[in-house]
């Protein structure tokens, strides 16, 4: 017992300090091969298997290198274990499994070799059948616990069930480890797919054991994507992507009909996960009656989980309601919400897929996401639904023209949304609106009005509001990139100016007196660089970029007033490396302050370069003689 107990809190070790238990591996890991080899008795069958489990992990934790020369000889034991007749209750058989599979994840591509090894006993125990005894429930032969610490039992109806966990639990790890072994090996499991691929799928209709199902779940995309990538790698075996095809065709309807009777609402969350990740994969490969049993199954899931969520505001009524049921409460609307996310991400996959082909299902969609953006809905719901059509106006442009009036007063007032992730998700939905659609006067004004308040907030560059201040600048550059002829005829309706501050404060748009284009786009510089989203950091100093090479003459200035500006946001964005730009984009801006220091008069030249701070002047003058 005390050496199985070491053996364990060394397990623990090994797997809390990853590379760093790398100096202590020659010492430790010769005992553990010692035990492993020696421990053969009955009454060390524990131990043994405990060392198995803590080579595994030490070899994860190490690393394949250090690991190589001691794995083969690891490999080599467990292969004649594997090949051993051993009794029932032996509990080498389900560490074993798990071990392979770390070592799998350690080794990678270099454990295909003992696949053959592995797969029939990890097969045969995913197709383990549940041992079922059913009676009566009024039975006089009733099955007792107390018999059997094995046995679990529950009364459905009239009947009592009577199941073996032990058969359960080892088929749930037999599960779990094919679901490892593809996403570890990738194209290299394509081989057993033909085997795995039957075996899985009707286990996501596996009632028994929700460890099972769970397993079966997270292997779908897994399979896919073996498969994809074995044909595009031309390692299919003389397969190609009828092949693939027609694995989809088993596997998505196969998700959706297991999500339409899927009781437990995480699993169900989890089944939603793996079907948007199985569309991913397959993209455009499905075909229209798929896409419809897809959507009708996603109107299905909106409306059961709102019928969820009124039986749950229903339960705060009752006398009863305490404390602890609130707790559970929130645990369930957690789970209702991780639903609706991936209802959003299924539904931005197939408008990426399919495009404006798919828009017919979206306004078939239009009454259940439409009472989404309410404001009696939670913040996340109101995020997605605003999300959903961020994807249809960015994917599908002219086609979603016909949907700006009757979504954009939405966008317009989630803009200023207490929530700071609602308020991203619409200023962002703003700037695709203004680059790929047509603003008319009075949207614009309300647009930059809205923008305004974001930016302008007190707390804008708070670590909560930054990814909505930055996709706002993102989407005031995209109007004064798209829109230039409509803020300028607005000038006489409303004004935009910088606040006479010096440039480091100046990161706040100011409402105010009529000068149109001439002062939004250095209101837009003012805000520059931005830090948080790094998305659309990047598009946004391409954008600079662009608009420095055109000379473009309201960035500038009059005499080159905003030149420093512009140069100490280049210097900023070059002294964070690649996180702000490309490097396409850092090219450019290198290649542009080169081209500054040929043609400006020395004098300003001069100015230019000290109003930088002086670790910007040191890193720049670096840059730009390497």
């Amino acid at each position: 017992m005390v050496q199985e107990g070491a053996l364990t809190a060394l397990a623990s070790v090994a797997d809390s300090s990853q590379e760093h238990f790398q100096k202590y591996y020659d010492a430790v890991m010769p005992y553990l091969k010692a035990i492993l080899m020696n421990a053969t008795d009955k009454s060390n069958r524990m131990l043994r298997a405990k060392a198995m489990e803590c080579i595994s992990l030490v070899g994860m934790a190490v690393g394949k290198d250090k690991f190589r020369d001691d794995a083969k000889q690891v490999m080599e034991v467990l292969m004649s274990l594997q090949g051993s007749q051993m009794e029932t209750d032996d509990p080498t058989t389900s560490y074993m499994l798990q071990a392979w599979a770390r070592l799998c994840k350690c080794l990678g591509q270099d454990f295909l070799p003992y696949m053959s090894v592995v797969m029939p006993p990890l097969l045969q125990s995913a197709q383990l059948k549940p041992d079922v005894t059913i009676t009566s429930a009024d039975s006089d032969n009733e099955i007792e616990e107390s018999d059997d610490e094995s046995m679990e039992t529950i009364t459905l109806g009239d009947k009592r069930i009577g199941i073996k966990t032990s058969v359960l639990e080892e088929k749930a790890t037999a599960c779990n480890m094919l679901c490892c072994y593809a996403d570890e090996l990738k194209e290299g499991f394509f081989p057993w797919i033909d085997q795995v691929a039957p075996t899985l799928v009707p286990l996501l209709k596996f009632y028994f054991h929700e460890e099972v199902r769970k397993a079966a779940v997270s292997a779908m995309p897994e399979l896919l994507r073996s498969a994809k990538l074995a044909v595009e790698k031309g390692l299919a075996q003389g397969r190609n992507e009828s092949y693939v095809k027609q694995l989809s065709d088993y596997i998505i309807p196969a998700l959706v009909e297991a999500l339409h009777k899927e009781p437990d609402t995480e699993i169900c969350a989890s089944m939603l996960d793996a079907l948007n990740e199985c569309l991913q994969i397959s993209g455009r490969i499905l075909d229209e009656s798929q896409v419809r049993s897809i959507v009708d199954e996603i109107k299905q899931v909106i409306t059961a989980s709102s019928s969820r969520k009124r039986e749950r505001a229903e339960r705060t009524k009752a006398e009863d309601f305490d404390a602890e049921e609130g707790e559970l409460l929130k645990e369930e609307n957690e789970q209702e919400e991780e639903v609706f996310d991936q209802v959003g991400e299924i539904l931005g996959t197939l408008i990426k897929t399919f495009k404006a082909s798919f828009l017919p299902f979206f306004d078939e969609l239009a009454s259940y996401l439409t009472p989404m953006w309410g404001k009696d809905k939670t913040a996340e719901e109101r995020r997605i639904a605003i999300c959903i059509f961020d994807d249809v106006a960015e994917q599908c442009r002219e086609a979603a023209l016909k949907y700006y009036d009757t979504y954009l007063p939405f966008l317009l007032e989630a803009c200023n949304d207490d929530n700071s992730d609602v308020r991203q998700a619409a200023v962002y939905g703003l700037g695709v609106c203004a680059e790929f659609g047509v603003l008319h006067l009075n949207l614009l004004l309300e647009a930059l009005s809205r923008l305004n308040v974001v930016i302008r907030h007190p707390n804008a560059l708070q670590p909560d509001n930054v990814m909505a201040y930055d996709n706002a600048v993102s989407a005031l550059g995209k109007i004064c990139q798209f829109h230039r002829d409509s803020i300028d005829s607005a000038q006489c309706v409303l004004g935009i100016r910088l606040p006479t501050i010096k440039y480091q404060q100046a990161r706040v748009l100011v409402l105010g007196s009529m000068e149109g284009l001439a002062e939004v786009v250095p209101a837009w510089l003012s805000c520059l660089p931005i830090k948080g989203d790094l998305i659309e950091a990047k598009v946004v100093h391409d954008q600079l970029c662009s608009m420095v090479e055109m000379s473009d003459r309201e960035l500038l200035g009059p005499n080159n007033q905003y030149l420093p500006q512009i140069v100490a946001v280049f210097a900023e964005v070059l002294c964070a490396g690649k996180d702000l730009a490309t490097e396409q984009t850092i090219s450019r801006m290198i290649n542009l302050l080169r081209q500054l220091q040929q043609t400006l008069p020395p004098s300003t030249l001069a100015s230019t370069w000290s109003s930088l701070q002086p670790q910007q002047q040191l890193a720049l003058q670096s840059i730009l003689s390497s």
